[in-house]
């Protein structure tokens, strides 16, 4: 499966200079990880966030997203956001700081 590799290379901008951040091929797209904890994605044209169990609700509350669920079944703490959610530069960056947020709160793997 296929991600946007435009969409990885704004989010590889917003994560510039972190050194706690790592990539790896996921769920069939790219996941950004900060200490070891999954923050973010990339599968096809959508960013896949981790916002955590607490967060999830509101997150869907936002315009433009939608619950993670690849096999049919959401997977709570995660949303997809799609493409008109994050056509500025702000938009993505308060996505993948959310992400980071939740990650960071994690113990390091």
């Amino acid at each position: 499966m296929a991600y946007d590799e435009r969409l990885a290379g704004r989010v590889r901008a917003v994560l510039e200079g972190r050194r706690d951040v790592s990539e790896r091929r996921m769920f069939g797209g790219l996941a950004f990880l900060v200490r070891g904890n999954m923050c973010c994605g990339v599968v096809r044209s959508e960013l896949m966030v981790r916002v955590g169990p607490d967060a999830y609700s509101d997150a869907l509350s936002r315009p433009h997203t939608r619950p993670m669920d690849f096999t049919g079944r959401p997977l709570r703490g995660f949303v997809f956001v799609s493409s008109q959610g994050l056509g500025s530069a702000r938009a993505l960056r308060s996505w993948v700081e959310r992400g980071v947020g939740f990650a960071g709160s994690l113990p390091a793997r």
